[in-house]
């Protein structure tokens, strides 16, 4: 598997439930983790909270200093603000790795369900905002909750990873495997990347009724 311990992984959304989830188990496997949001004091705030949890040091800072100062950076941002952020660090993220975990997602009274996307899913836009960025898609259904619950030892899910560069889904594959319980899977192109935005739908859904989270497993691999 490819080495992955010495890079550093910034998060953009650092403060929200699945970027500061994600973050917390990187740090407690070693990785070296930077927060980043709108606001560099609540960016600085949550370090310290995940800091004092996983007993290593994270640190934060604005989402520009966090996409310029990571090898690996993880989109973990509300949809309707994906295209204005993405826009606007397009210099920051040149040449990085980076993976977008977003789910364009509407909720009405029948539940979840996904919202059309132009460019065909939230990675493509991605792909199509930041042309001169390694654009991946992975860490869609992974628990938020179980991420937080540090009783929860073994995340006891796959990870699929989609991307139009191999090296680059190999090291997202990896970082997936760095938390215990978790594989990365290659699942694709970023074309196929629609799917596995919409299935989250699917995931809130069962869920809801029968009041657990759930994840995916990938059989025969």
């Amino acid at each position: 598997m490819t080495e992955v311990s010495e890079l550093t992984v910034g998060v953009l959304g650092g403060t929200g439930p699945q970027g500061k989830g994600l973050a917390l188990r990187w740090a407690m496997a070693g990785q070296r983790v930077i927060l980043g949001s709108r606001s560099a004091e609540r960016a600085e705030q949550a370090a310290s909270e995940v800091s004092s949890l996983a007993g290593a040091e994270v640190t934060g800072g604005d989402n520009a200093v966090c996409a310029a100062s990571a090898d690996v950076v993880l989109v973990a941002v509300p949809w309707d603000g994906h295209a204005e952020l993405l826009t606007s660090l397009r210099e920051q993220l040149a040449g990085k790795i980076v993976i977008d975990c977003v789910n364009p997602l509407g909720f009405d009274k029948q539940g979840p369900y996904a919202l059309p996307v132009a460019e065909g899913s939230a990675a493509q836009q991605a792909f199509d905002l930041l042309p001169d960025a390694r654009v991946t898609a992975a860490f869609h259904h992974v628990s938020a909750v179980h991420l937080a619950d540090l009783s929860v030892t073994d995340m006891d899910t796959d990870v699929l990873v989609l991307g139009e560069d191999r090296e680059a889904v190999d090291i997202v594959r990896a970082l997936a495997d760095r938390i215990p319980g978790v594989r990365g899977i290659y699942g694709g192109r970023l074309r196929n990347a629609h799917q596995v935005e919409a299935f989250t739908a699917n995931l809130i859904a069962i869920n809801r009724r029968y009041k657990t989270n759930s994840g995916v497993r990938i059989t025969n691999v």
